[in-house]
């Protein structure tokens, strides 16, 4: 039997994992995918769509997006120009949300406990 932060960690890497496959198939012009192909980018799918439904929608949920993908997101970091495969890019998501995740669950926690 897997420990409460063991199951929300895994749940937070799940949901992470399917906010991005969603708002990348909903908003990216390049059809349905995991992880957004040129034009796209990483952070700004849909920013730029001629439809003001994904403009609108990708700016209420840059918040999110700019949380969920951490230090890849900044530009100082060229993780991305080199066009990594897919499974560095996860295995760097799987890493960070975990820690993020782990942190998350302890100030609940802690707020919960006191």
């Amino acid at each position: 039997m897997l420990s409460p932060r063991i199951q929300f960690v895994v749940r937070f890497i799940i949901a992470g994992f399917l906010f991005l496959a969603i708002t990348t198939s909903l908003l990216g012009s390049t059809g349905v995918r995991g992880f957004p192909k040129y034009p796209d980018s990483l952070l700004r799918t849909g920013v730029d769509s001629p439809f003001a439904w994904k403009r609108t929608v990708a700016t209420v949920i840059l918040p999110i997006k700019i949380v969920l993908i951490g230090p890849l997101s900044l530009e100082s970091v060229d993780l991305l120009k080199d066009d990594p495969p897919p499974p560095f890019i996860a295995i760097y998501l799987i890493c960070y949300w975990t820690i993020l995740a782990s942190g998350i669950y302890a100030v609940s926690h802690s707020i919960k406990q006191s």
